[in-house]
């Protein structure tokens, strides 16, 4: 048989100075434009760990680990090494009338973490992980309606995004799906009373919100649990984004001693290079679902058990246990919240920071100096939220520190690196924030300069 001379690193190598052009011809050409005119267009070379590295070879610390997949750090050979052995075994990969070996180790491993539930359904995402909990949830009670919260973030697929607030995403897609219904983050009595109707197949919530950062009370989360029970509804744990650490705790939940009925993973399972999803419940509710031999396969997805997707997820578990990450998420996490904390009295501009372990939303405001003032209501006039931008770009382009803003409109910046960040890297955190901070402050100034150059772009866009 020929053998095809194919060299994947060296066509990335080949072709990497055309990828803003191939963007552009065929994939998406707004992404592009964006990512130039905010400086971001480096042209990432490399990933190791928690750092970036662009095509001049500058080194950039990852505060956004591609939206969190990255909690054991990219390239982590461990995983690489899990992989690589898939690769050259030649196992009997998605058979499909036939059970997978790798799969049954995953979910066991899974539920030694969450010893309250019982089975495990793997999907390909976390969006498909909350399709398959809506089926569930519905199937289970035989009611149709889904409760969630408002500001909340589930996915872009159609059952998710009935369950995402945000009009930015939900905008020129509906109708979306029937009986789902908002109620407010933290109002326990705007949930009982949804409940109260008993029509409610499950309240889906995320421990604490992505868009945002936004944290319960500690009241919220049990007196949800509570309620849920009283009225005979599912509970589900969107810890999509919270789990595997990521708060220091395996599961965000664990902070408020809940046990929900389901618990929906992604991301980090991941280990960033094989997309995977696992929704984890009791039996009696999964017992619904395939409850006759004829029903085997009600509900499933082609890939979702393949065998690298396994292996992915059997090795993080495996490095987060030996490199006892959940416990550096936590005490990392604590100390960079600390330090940030400790900048709040000395900035007009810096409102909060707030969070768990490494998921942390530093939260800026409308300052009360008249100059300050000024300026602010201008960029806020022309686009809400572009505040943040004076504070991310500087920190990317004169820090190397690659962050986001946590949502459209949202003047909360959210700092969610990999759980393997060492103590020298938090004080390159801590500089870098108080260094753009601190010029944010100073009106006229470069960071100014860079805030009337995104309102002079928001008005072009806008006529």
């Amino acid at each position: 048989m020929l053998k095809p001379n194919l060299d994947v690193s060296e066509m990335f190598v080949e072709r990497q100075a055309q990828r803003s052009t191939m963007h552009s011809r065929h994939l998406n050409e707004q992404l592009v434009r964006v990512l130039k005119t905010i400086g971001y267009d480096v042209g990432f070379q490399k990933g190791q760990g928690q750092y970036l590295y662009d095509r001049d070879g500058a080194r950039y610390l990852d505060l956004l680990s591609g939206f969190g997949v990255f909690a054991i750090g990219r390239n982590h050979p461990t995983l690489r090494d899990a992989l690589k052995s898939v690769l050259d075994s030649d196992l009997p990969n998605l058979v499909q009338l036939d059970v997978s070996t790798l799969a049954g180790v995953l979910a066991e491993r899974l539920l030694e973490y969450v010893p309250y539930l019982d089975k495990v359904f793997f999907a390909n995402s976390g969006a498909e992980t909350v399709e398959a909990a809506i089926k569930f949830a519905r199937g289970a009670t035989g009611r149709p309606g889904i409760v969630y919260c408002g500001h909340s973030y589930h996915g872009l697929t159609y059952g998710a995004l009935s369950l995402t607030e945000d009009p930015n995403f939900r905008n020129g897609f509906e109708p979306l799906l029937p009986g789902c219904t908002a109620v407010p983050f933290n109002d326990l009595a705007a949930l009982e009373q949804a409940l109260s109707s008993r029509e409610i197949a499950a309240f889906i919530v995320e421990p604490i919100q992505g868009k945002g950062v936004n944290m319960p009370s500690d009241e919220f989360l049990p007196g949800a649990a509570a309620l849920c029970k009283k009225y005979g509804t599912i509970f589900i744990a969107d810890e999509i984004q919270t789990g595997m650490g990521r708060t220091g705790r395996f599961l965000a939940v664990e902070h408020w001693n809940v046990e929900p009925d389901m618990v929906l993973l992604s991301k980090a399972l991941s280990g960033g290079h094989v997309p995977v999803g696992a929704l984890l419940t009791r039996k009696q509710i999964f017992d619904k679902i395939f409850n006759r031999m004829d029903r085997a396969v009600v509900h499933g997805s082609t890939f979702a058990k393949n065998d690298l997707a396994m292996a992915a997820g059997i090795a993080t578990l495996e490095v987060m246990k030996a490199e006892k990450l959940v416990e550096a998420a936590a005490k990392r996490g604590a100390e960079l919240r600390l330090a940030l904390t400790r900048m709040v009295p000395g900035y007009e501009l810096l409102k909060e920071v707030r969070g768990k372990g490494l998921m942390i939303g530093v939260e800026f405001g409308p300052p009360k100096s008249l100059r300050l003032k000024a300026s602010w209501t201008m960029l806020e006039s022309a686009n809400k939220g572009l505040f943040c931008q004076l504070i991310t770009v500087p920190l990317f382009k004169d820090h190397k520190i690659l962050t986001q803003v946590a949502g459209h409109g949202l003047h909360t910046i959210k700092l969610l690196p990999p759980l393997t960040i060492t103590e020298e890297d938090c004080t390159w955190i801590e500089r870098a924030f108080d260094d753009v901070i601190a010029q944010s402050h100073k009106v006229p100034g470069a960071i100014w300069s860079l805030g009337k150059t995104l309102v002079d772009n928001a008005i072009r866009k806008s006529a």
